[in-house]
């Protein structure tokens, strides 16, 4: 059973009357990308008189204009439309993790009272497109699973803890390796617990499309007229920032913003996209969707840590057969900046890792 839960937000005034903007969003985007108000109306379904009259309600409601229409040129959407749509993005990617992480619970618990005698595979991961893409390939091949969205610390902790079968954590590659594998160590012991490769990824700086306040490195991080957007205490990405800052000789006061989080790659994205932030640091993919501008700093690894003893439980083993199948790894290799060559490969930490700190 496949539960999707999608956020869904109206606006107006207090005790007034509301506008649905599920559909006027639909609208905007589609009056975006054909330049037509007619044409986003048959694309969303909708005739062009109910949409001329959603379109001037919402109007009257602000008391702005959302749509500039001009003889010869077209349909264009003012500011405020644009903010509309940006907002709806920052709202998605933001809840994203929350409503995917309780629609997963959902899921178990209806599998539970519908097939009681199947297992699910317990992943506990950090919100990210490669595990989006195994996720949706689990739900084609009904493979059952309950998926918790945490951050990288707190899902090894839950592995050790013995409250999950799979945790995702990514780890640099290069300088920075050792120190990250040592924060993971705290739970992992190499005669107990085993990897499998999910994807290797750039990790790089977000700016706006086309950079126009000219950022080349983490050195700009410093500059006044930048704000930064940051991950949680806990993320990968986070250690990350700080180990970067650390190895420039940058201390954390001297960034504007630092102080500033996002849950996810994509709410980094979406922040910066919508103009609310300057600069932040994620992954490839996020850049990509949200149309930024993106500066390679470094690759790494992303894992999935379990249990050795678990390689043979038949949920587990049905999952790592499908994460090493073709098809899970072309859905990893088209995400930008994803690489997905050892994708499904199984190894011991001693020989992932040369020499374990």
């Amino acid at each position: 059973m496949n539960i999707t839960l999608r956020p869904q937000w109206d606006v107006g005034p207090p005790g007034g009357a509301r506008v649905d903007t599920t559909a006027l969003l639909a609208l905007l985007a589609g009056v975006q990308e054909t330049g037509s108000l007619a044409q986003a109306a048959r694309g969303v379904g909708q005739s062009y008189r109910h949409a001329w009259g959603l379109v001037k309600g919402a109007e009257a409601l602000f008391g702005a204009p959302l749509i500039d229409s001009g003889r010869g040129r077209g349909s264009t959407l003012t500011e405020l439309a644009h903010k509309l749509i940006w907002a709806d993005r920052r709202i998605a990617a933001r809840l994203s993790p929350l409503l995917e992480s309780l629609a997963s619970e959902l899921e178990r618990d209806l599998d539970r009272s519908l097939t009681p005698q199947r297992s699910a595979v317990r992943i506990d991961a950090s919100h990210g497109f490669a595990v989006a893409r195994l996720l949706e390939q689990m739900h084609a091949t009904q493979l059952p699973v309950e998926l918790r969205y945490r951050n990288s610390l707190e899902s090894v902790a839950s592995l050790a803890r013995g409250d999950c079968d799979l945790a995702g954590l990514h780890v640099p590659i290069g300088e920075f390796e050792a120190h990250a594998l040592r924060r993971y160590l705290r739970w992992l012991r190499a005669d107990t617990h085993c990897l499998v490769h999910v994807a290797v990824r750039t990790q790089g700086l977000f700016v706006a499309r086309d950079n126009p306040k000219k950022v080349r490195g983490i050195a700009d991080l410093t500059r006044a007229d930048l704000r930064f957007v940051n991950r949680p205490e806990g993320s990968g990405t986070r250690v990350l920032t700080e180990l970067l800052l650390e190895r420039e000789h940058i201390p954390e006061s001297a960034v504007l913003g630092f102080d500033d989080t996002e849950l996810t790659h994509a709410a980094v994205a979406a922040y910066i996209a919508s103009g609310m932030a300057d600069v932040g640091i994620g992954v490839q993919t996020a850049a990509q969707r949200f149309g930024l501008h993106f500066i390679p700093l470094l690759r790494e690894r992303y894992f999935f840590a379990l249990r050795i003893a678990a390689l043979e439980q038949p949920h587990v083993k049905a999952v790592l057969t499908m994460l090493g199948s073709p098809a899970s790894r072309a859905a990893i290799a088209s995400l930008a900046g994803y690489h997905a060559a050892e994708t499904g490969r199984i190894q011991r930490l001693g020989e992932a890792f040369e020499r374990l700190p």
